[in-house]
């Protein structure tokens, strides 16, 4: 018997609209009543939103707004903090 070949789901990067594997990207999620947060797991509930872990897509991400129009929500601050010291670059 063959060994059955796991799909690897791929996601786009708000910012750089680059697809990659969903492990190499980080979910932010934004619920109904506008509580955002950065979503480690990849299962939190509401709006999602996938960013490439790199220190200029957080950057350009923040300056551009582009989570917010995404989300509908006001990113604050500390999400962007909290993903700059996410980033692996």
């Amino acid at each position: 018997m063959t060994k059955k070949v796991r799909k690897i789901p791929m996601r786009t990067c708000v910012v750089s609209k680059e697809v990659l594997p969903k492990k190499e990207l980080i979910r932010i999620a934004a619920t109904k009543e506008g509580v955002v947060s950065v979503d480690t797991t990849g299962k939190a509930h509401g709006r999602g939103a996938y960013l490439k872990l790199s220190k200029a897509v957080i950057e350009k991400a923040r300056q551009t707004k582009a989570l917010d129009k995404k989300l509908a929500v006001n990113v604050p601050d500390e999400i962007y903090e909290e993903l700059l010291k996410l980033a692996n670059d």
